[in-house]
C-alpha cells in the first residue's frame, strides 16, 4: 500500500510539471479534465482497486500532454469514430504519447531518494512496521549515566579509558559535570597534563573514577599547584606518587597545601625533612579532614599516655595511625599495655602492632601463652618481638616463633 502511494505521490509531481511547462492551455482547448475521461468511459465500466488508481494516472498522463484519446485502444487495431474526429494536430500529439515510456515500468526503476517523504499519518503493512528501527529518546533527567552513553561522545571515550561511570554517579554533581564537557576542547589537555606530571595510563581510569572533578579545573591552577610542590623540593618521581595516591590533592589550593605542611611540621614538631617524608608516605593526610588527626593526638597524649616525643616517633614510623578509628585505637592499646604487659617504650619501638587486627594479636598471644613461650622483653632468653608476632604468616609463626605445627594452632583456636 506504501508502495503505491509513493507511486501516484511522483506521478503527481509529474502533473505538475507538466502543467508548468505550457500544456493547460491545450487541455482547455478539450474540454475540462472530469468531462472529457467521463465521455471516454463511465464511471460505472471505470477499474476497482489498484488498477482503478492506474487507469486513472495514465488518464492524467494523456491529458497533460494535450490528448484527449481513450487510454485503452481497442484490440482489433481499429481507430475509435471519436479518434477519427480529431483535428490532425492532436492526432500528432497523440501519437507522441504513444512513444512515451511506461510511466509505472520507470518509477519502479528510479532512486526512490527523488521521492518526496511519506506523511506520517500513511498507512503500512505489517511487514513495514515491523522493519522500522527508532532511535532511542534523550531523557530529560536520568538517575544513571547509562542512559547518555550512546549520545554522547565524550562519556563513550571516558569508559574506553576505564572509567566506572556507576560509581562516578554517586558522586555529587559528577555526573552533570562530565555531560557538559566537551573531550576534545576540555578532556584533552587535563589528561596530557596528568600523564606529565607521572599518571601511568594504566592508571588514568582509576584515577578519574575517584576524582572526576579534576576535569573541570583550569590547566593553568592545576600546574601551579605542582609548581608550587616542586619548590618545596618534592622530586617529579614524589610528586606523581602522591597525585596517584591522593587524587584529590591536586583540587586543593597552594594556600590550603601550604597550610597543611605547616599543621603537621607545627604540630607533630618535625622537621621539614620529616615532614616531607610523612606526607609522601601517606598523602591523604593532605587532602583529608584535620579533626580525626586532631583527636588522635589529643588520645595517645591523654588517654594512652605517651609523651611528645614517643608520638613524633610513633606517627613518623606508622602514619596511618592519625586516620586510624579512635575507638580500635584504645582496643588495641589497652590488650597489648594492660593486658600482655607491653610497656610504652616498647609500643614506641614497634608502633606497626597497632596496625593489626586485634584479634589475630589475641590469638596468638593466647597460643604463646598456652605453650609457655609468650616472652616479650628483650633482655629474657626466647623474646618474641612485637614485629614477629604480628606481622608473620601463620605457617612460619608456628613453625620458628611457637615451635609447633599450623595443625597445633587451629586445634587450639577451636578451643576458644
Amino acid at each position: 500500500m506504501a508502495l503505491w502511494a509513493r507511486q501516484a505521490s511522483r506521478w503527481c509531481c509529474l502533473l505538475n510539471t507538466s502543467r508548468a511547462a505550457g500544456f493547460p492551455r491545450r487541455l482547455r482547448s478539450c474540454g475540462s479534465p472530469a468531462q472529457t475521461c467521463r465521455e471516454f468511459a463511465p464511471l460505472a465500466v471505470l477499474p476497482a482497486g489498484k488498477d482503478a488508481a492506474l487507469w486513472r494516472l495514465q488518464a492524467c498522463r494523456h491529458l497533460s500532454v494535450g490528448s484527449c484519446s481513450v487510454p485503452d485502444r481497442p484490440k482489433d487495431g481499429s481507430s475509435s469514430s471519436l479518434e477519427s474526429n480529431l483535428p490532425s494536430p492532436v492526432k500528432q500529439e497523440q501519437a507522441k504519447v504513444e512513444t512515451l515510456p511506461d510511466l509505472n515500468a520507470k518509477i519502479l526503476n528510479e532512486d526512490w531518494d527523488d521521492i518526496p517523504p511519506s506523511s506520517a499519518l500513511e498507512e503500512i503493512s505489517e511487514e513495514e512496521a515491523v522493519q522500522i528501527i527508532g532511535e532511542p529518546i534523550l531523557p530529560f533527567q536520568s538517575t544513571t549515566l547509562r542512559d547518555y552513553v550512546d549520545h554522547s561522545e565524550t562519556l563513550a571515550k571516558l569508559v574506553h579509558l576505564g572509567v566506572d561511570l556507576s560509581q562516578v554517579e554517586k558522586r555529587q554533581k559528577a555526573g552533570q559535570l562530565l555531560l557538559t564537557l566537551d573531550f576534545e576542547k576540555d578532556i584533552r589537555k587535563i589528561l596530557l597534563f596528568l600523564k606529565d606530571v607521572g599518571v601511568e595510563d594504566s592508571q588514568l581510569g582509576p584515577f578519574l573514577t575517584k576524582n572526576p572533578y579534576i576535569l573541570g579545573e583550569d590547566l593553568e591552577a592545576l600546574e601551579t599547584r605542582v609548581a608550587y610542590l616542586k619548590s618545596k623540593k618534592f622530586s617529579k618521581s614524589e610528586i606523581a606518587q602522591m597525585v596517584s595516591r591522593a587524587p584529590y590533592l591536586l583540587l586543593f589550593s597552594v594556600e590550603r597545601l601550604d597550610n597543611r605542611l605547616g599543621f603537621f611540621k607545627n604540630e607533630l614538631g618535625l622537621s621539614v625533612k620529616k615532614t616531607k617524608d610523612l606526607v609522601i608516605r601517606l598523602p591523604r593526610l593532605l587532602t583529608g579532614k584535620l579533626e580525626p588527626v586532631k583527636q588522635n593526638l589529643q588520645v595517645c597524649q591523654i588517654e594512652l599516655g605517651f609523651q611528645r616525643n614517643e608520638i613524633q616517633q610513633i606517627v613518623y614510623k606508622t602514619p596511618k595511625i592519625l586516620t586510624a578509628s579512635k575507638k580500635r585505637l584504645k582496643q588495641t592499646f589497652d590488650y597489648l599495655h594492660n593486658i600482655m604487659g607491653i610497656p610504652h617504650h616498647m609500643l614506641t619501638r614497634f608502633p606497626q602492632v597497632f596496625n593489626s587486627k586485634l584479634l589475630r594479636i589475641r590469638e596468638r598471644h593466647m597460643f604463646l601463652a598456652f605453650l609457655g613461650r609468650a616472652q616479650y622483653d628483650p633482655a629474657q632468653p626466647s623474646y618474641i618481638s612485637l614485629d614477629q608476632l604480628v606481622s608473620l604468616p601463620d605457617e612460619v609463626f608456628c613453625t620458628e616463633i611457637a615451635k609447633a605445627s599450623i595443625q597445633d594452632f587451629e586445634n587450639f583456636l577451636k578451643t576458644l
